[in-house]
């Protein structure tokens, strides 16, 4: 009998962590190559190696402003299943304003160190690590630095603005309300019925990530953002609604959030003519407020 309860036992745990590499697995995004280079639009970059946590490193290339003393720098980070040359058409703009340029790989994403699973929590993470290398280079102003996030990257720029006292400005490109929704409308198209599956699909993903939605949801994160935030959505996001775009401008602290809508899908990137020139204004206005805030005693700074 001991033996049968033995056998029993051992076929539950090993088909239950049978389940979970399958869900990992099937969660997990796909690693593209790098179509484009810097080089390709006319850029001169540094190819970097940034440290990260445990041993891991990001790729990164780095764009500063040539002969510039502390320009103001912007990070950019992709979204799920991207990687920074899929950013590089937004940095020729932002360097032609005197902006200095970090782009990103997270994690399993393009030439950076692979991990057992990413999430949005370690798109934070990332976008961290680059922000904490910024602090010691010499031609970087740590005093004017911005997020710039594309989806989950855009989600995890909203998160690391909860957190970061060095942040000025966050621009969100597409980023959805809640990651319990976006697993909803997942789980939805896999056909996998949330009452009988798919709420342990969700408790298991918590688990793993080491954070609860409700924690990391950027509709959470918006009323505790300590910086400016825009938020640009297209009106045709198939992938996120633009109400998404809605609900978070509602969230956020008044006169601290901006929103653009844009005739787009959920990349945004065929249609920069249509807000870059907005974007730059608002970094620009961000910094401005931040020295003026500076100078004047009677302002108290934005924090």
């Amino acid at each position: 009998m001991l033996w049968a309860i033995a056998l029993g036992v051992t076929f539950v745990v090993t088909l239950r962590a049978g389940a979970h590499a399958l869900i990992l697995r099937g969660l997990r995004a796909p690693r593209v190559p790098h179509q484009r280079t810097p080089i390709d639009f006319g850029l001169q970059a540094q190819s970097l190696r940034l440290p990260v946590t445990a041993g891991k490193f990001l790729f990164a290339w780095f764009v500063p402003v040539p002969g510039a003393l502390k320009s103001p720098t912007v990070v950019l980070m992709h979204g799920w299943g991207g990687n920074a040359s899929l950013m590089l058409p937004a940095v020729a703009p932002l360097h032609a304003a005197g902006f200095s340029v970090l782009l990103l790989d997270a994690r399993c994403h393009g030439e950076s160190d692979d991990e057992p699973f990413t999430s949005l929590p370690r798109f934070a993470q990332d976008i961290e690590a680059g922000l904490d290398w910024l602090h010691l280079q010499p031609q970087v102003d740590g005093t004017r630095l911005a997020l710039i996030g594309h989806s989950v990257g855009a989600a995890a720029a909203l998160l690391s603005a909860t957190r970061r006292a060095d942040l000025r400005a966050v621009v969100s490109l597409s980023a959805f309300a809640h990651p319990r929704e976006v697993m909803r409308r997942f789980l939805t198209e896999v056909h996998l019925p949330y009452p009988v599956l798919g709420w342990y699909v969700l408790r298991h993903v918590q688990r793993v990530i080491g954070a609860h939605f409700d924690d990391i949801a950027p509709i959470h994160s918006m009323p505790k953002a300590r910086c400016p935030v825009l938020l640009v959505h297209g009106c045709d996001d198939a992938v996120v609604p633009f109400s998404d775009a809605q609900r978070l401008h509602a969230a956020g602290r008044a006169g601290t959030v901006e929103c653009i809508a844009i005739e787009s899908g959920h990349d945004p990137s065929a249609s920069t003519d249509a807000y870059l020139p907005q974007l730059i204004g608002f970094l620009q206005q961000s910094f401005l407020s931040q020295e003026r805030n500076h100078a004047s005693p009677d302002h108290p700074v934005f924090r």
